[in-house]
């Protein structure tokens, strides 16, 4: 299979001359607003993929989201992650929705580190979207016991707290603020890369209204390399499917009420609340999805990616 950048290489080359932010991520630099010249191109990729049938289910959950964090409430989005097009794909859809493009601009994703600072290629594509950049907790951990653990603990601190201010700033402010639970993308055959993080819980608290979405069908896998210039694009219905509006505090107490008050085992419960929420919405969108794919099957049209397992 042939990868993004050789795919697309005359938007991708464009897209890297356009880009705009630094690389490197501080405290005065964790708020990244969207840029609209690569916001253009990113779609010009994206009508090429995503084929006939692709729709967001449940559209009117988001308008009732959106309606309510214009009214100054706090609302938060919890996303299954398959690639780095899940966004590019949500937006591309919810703009061809009545009212999609206000709502798609209220929306401010939670991003990591690694995003801007892996390559100025994929910053390219990532600038595309407004986005609160944090330091992972699995990149930090991934250091301890090496030497150049003390000082990214430090700089993880001094990023997440003005992440967390301008978190604050905006969800009180008309928008609604994207996350994705598990914090990286599924890679299939490692179940660890679905599972949602302690972290989702304490995101969950801070917030007075949530929608769950479940995604089937992926436009750009992961390459084994890890190297995110070399994931691979091909054509596919994307379906999302999004779950009621539901109060984040009734959600949270629900999922903590059959664990131990308080540490890890009542954060872990509220995690595996996002996990099942998430699975049941990806059964939905994957019934639907096969569905248009037999369709699409007797007009010849077939998708060129490989199938995330249902």
């Amino acid at each position: 299979m042939i990868h993004i950048d050789e795919q697309f290489r005359q938007i991708t080359e464009q897209l890297i001359r356009n880009s705009q932010q630094e690389q490197a991520v501080d405290r005065d630099r964790v708020f990244q607003p969207a840029n609209r010249e690569n916001r253009i191109l990113v779609d010009k990729i994206i009508d090429k993929l995503v084929l006939p049938g692709s729709r967001i289910e449940g559209y009117e959950n988001l308008r009732e989201l959106w309606g309510l964090a214009q009214q100054g409430k706090s609302c938060i989005m919890l996303l299954e992650h398959y690639s780095n097009f899940d966004i590019p794909c949500l937006f591309y859809l919810a703009d061809q929705m009545e009212r999609g493009t206000e709502l798609t601009e209220s929306i401010v994703a939670m991003a990591g580190s690694k995003l801007n600072e892996e390559s100025r290629f994929v910053l390219a594509f990532t600038e595309a979207y407004t986005r609160i950049v944090i330091y992972p907790a699995r990149m930090l951990a991934a250091l301890e016991g090496t030497p150049e653990y003390s000082e990214a603990r430090s700089r993880s601190r001094e990023i997440n707290r003005s992440a967390l201010r301008e978190m604050v700033r905006l969800k009180h402010s008309g928008h609604i603020i994207l996350l994705f639970p598990a914090g990286t993308r599924y890679r299939p055959g490692k179940p660890e890369t679905k599972q949602a993080l302690f972290e989702t819980d304490s995101y969950i608290k801070g917030f007075d209204y949530l929608v769950t979405i479940g995604i089937a069908g992926n436009t750009l896998q992961v390459d084994e390399s890890g190297n995110m210039e070399k994931d691979l694009p091909g054509t596919d219905v994307m379906v999302y499917n999004v779950g009621p509006v539901t109060s984040a505090a009734e959600f949270r107490r629900n999922a903590r009420s059959s664990a131990p008050e308080g540490g890890e085992e009542a954060k872990r419960a509220v995690a595996r609340a996002v996990e099942d929420e998430l699975d049941r919405r990806h059964v939905l969108a994957a019934e639907i999805r096969s569905g248009i794919l037999a369709e699409l099957e007797k007009k010849g049209i077939r998708p060129t990616s490989i199938p995330i397992p249902t």
